[in-house]
C-alpha cells in the first residue's frame, strides 16, 4: 500500500477536527457514549477523505523506467567479468 501524501494527512485530520467541533456543537451532548460516537464518527469520516484524496500520478513512461531499472537490479548474471589482474589483487578469505 502506498504511503499517504502530505495533502491526505492534511485533508483526513482537518476533516477530523472540523467535523468533532461541529457534531459537538450542533448535537450539545455532554455524555460520555455520546462524545465517544462523535468522535468515532468524526474520525471514520477523516479516514473516508484521506482516502478519496487523489494520490499524484505519474506518467506510464515513468513508471516503466523505475519497473526496467528494479528488474536490472535483481538479475545477478548480468554482471561483466572482471580482468585477470583485477581478480588477482583481490584478497582471499583463506589466508
Amino acid at each position: 500500500m502506498p504511503r499517504p501524501t502530505p495533502a491526505q494527512i492534511a485533508y483526513g485530520s482537518a476533516t477530523v477536527v472540523i467535523s468533532t467541533l461541529a457534531m459537538l456543537l450542533l448535537s450539545q451532548t455532554r455524555t460520555g457514549p455520546g462524545i465517544a460516537v462523535i468522535a468515532l464518527v468524526a474520525l471514520t469520516l477523516g479516514l473516508l477523505v484521506a482516502v478519496t484524496v487523489p494520490m499524484p500520478r505519474t506518467s506510464l513512461r515513468a513508471r516503466v523506467r523505475r519497473t526496467r531499472a528494479a528488474g536490472a537490479e535483481r538479475v545477478p548474471g548480468q554482471r561483466a567479468p572482471l580482468p585477470a589482474e583485477a581478480r588477482m589483487s583481490e584478497h582471499s578469505l583463506r589466508g
